[in-house]
């Protein structure tokens, strides 16, 4: 791997670049599944004996196939579209991993190309479909899904995971004798 980093020309261990992103996927599901907890009492069950609950009880395979990932989905891609349109081009999980979102140019992304690239998130199907394709079809950068492609933005490493500073530079050969 380059020592170059965040630089969409780099030299990358694919492998290593999808675990990194699916760790920074499931730190960042933690926050985001308590608050969609939250939300969700707070509208099915709203603490007085269940509002919703009645109307919703007899499609209960309707509400946990669709509407609950939906509620998921749409705040997911809210929560992504916000953080990587920041500053740190990154959502928690991606800053602890070391990874950001950039255009394929190296710039940052405009909200409108990363909220295209956050659109697969709405719905889980959606988004499974978007990752395989993503990685089974060659496009300009390995590290992109589909909807990164359509959105002309990658994920890039900008230091190290878990590390506040990049890695030192390997150290010189030794003399040849």
């Amino acid at each position: 791997m380059s020592a170059e980093y965040g630089n969409p020309n780099q030299q990358v261990d694919i492998g290593m670049h999808w675990l990194l992103r699916i760790v920074a996927a499931l730190i960042e599901s933690i926050p985001c599944a308590i608050i969609r907890w939250v939300i969700w009492w707070a509208l099915v069950w709203n603490g007085t004996g269940a509002p919703l609950y009645g109307t919703l009880a007899g499609m209960w395979w309707l509400v946990y196939l669709f509407l609950w990932p939906l509620i998921y989905g749409l705040f997911f891609v809210i929560y992504c579209t916000v953080m990587e349109s920041s500053a740190s081009a990154a959502t928690l999980g991606k800053r602890v991993m070391g990874l950001k979102v950039q255009m394929l140019n190296g710039s940052k992304a405009p909200s409108n190309r990363v909220l295209t690239r956050n659109l697969s998130k709405i719905y889980w199907l959606l988004f499974l479909i978007d990752f395989f394709i993503g990685i089974a079809t060659p496009g300009p950068d390995p590290r992109q899904r589909y909807f990164d492609r359509m959105a002309g933005t990658t994920v890039v490493s900008v230091k190290q995971a878990f590390a506040s500073v990049p890695p030192p530079p390997p150290p010189p050969p030794p003399p040849m004798a």
